[in-house]
């Protein structure tokens, strides 16, 4: 019975090595299993945060283009409206110039004008003067005949002393 027993206990031993070697196996395989499922995870999450840190780059760098493009639209809206603003100025002080130049024109126009009319005048006054002398001189030259026609007898009468009316 020993030998039985022992044969038994033999074959027991046997058995529940066999038992530990095939749990061994499979704790290794089950380790190995979540060793992979692990890795893979980890590997997946590293992807991930691979992906998002990529994510995040690009969009920063999209966000940075952004920034640079609306800064550098501002800066051409900014030069376009000082641009413009030294157009208008330019065309203000060449319109002022011009007023101011046609104001001198119209002035000196005005000047001209008083200028050649009081020469006129003065021809005028001098042509009515020298009309005026000859009309005189006609009337003097026209009378003179009738001046001594008119002399003599008045010496008739002034030697009479009567007043003469006229």
């Amino acid at each position: 019975m020993r030998a039985d027993v022992q044969a038994e206990k033999a074959a027991e031993i046997l058995e529940l090595k066999a038992m530990i070697v095939a749990l061994r196996e499979q704790m290794e395989a089950l380790s190995f299993s979540k060793d992979a499922a692990v890795q893979k995870a980890v590997q997946r999450s590293a992807d991930e945060i691979q992906q998002l840190k990529n994510t995040a780059s690009s969009l920063r760098n999209e966000l940075e283009n952004l920034r640079f493009e609306k800064d550098a639209a501002v800066q051409k809206a900014v030069q376009s409206s000082a641009d413009e603003i030294q157009q208008l100025k330019n065309t203000a002080s060449s319109l002022r110039n011009e007023l101011e130049n046609l104001r001198f024109e119209k002035d000196a126009a005005v000047q001209k004008a008083v200028q050649s009319s009081a020469d006129e005048i003065q021809q005028l006054k001098n042509t009515a003067s020298s009309l005026r002398n000859e009309l005189e001189n006609l009337r003097f030259e026209k009378m003179r005949p009738f001046k001594k026609q008119y002399k003599a007898p008045r010496m008739k009468f002034s030697s009479l002393k009567i007043p003469l009316q006229a």
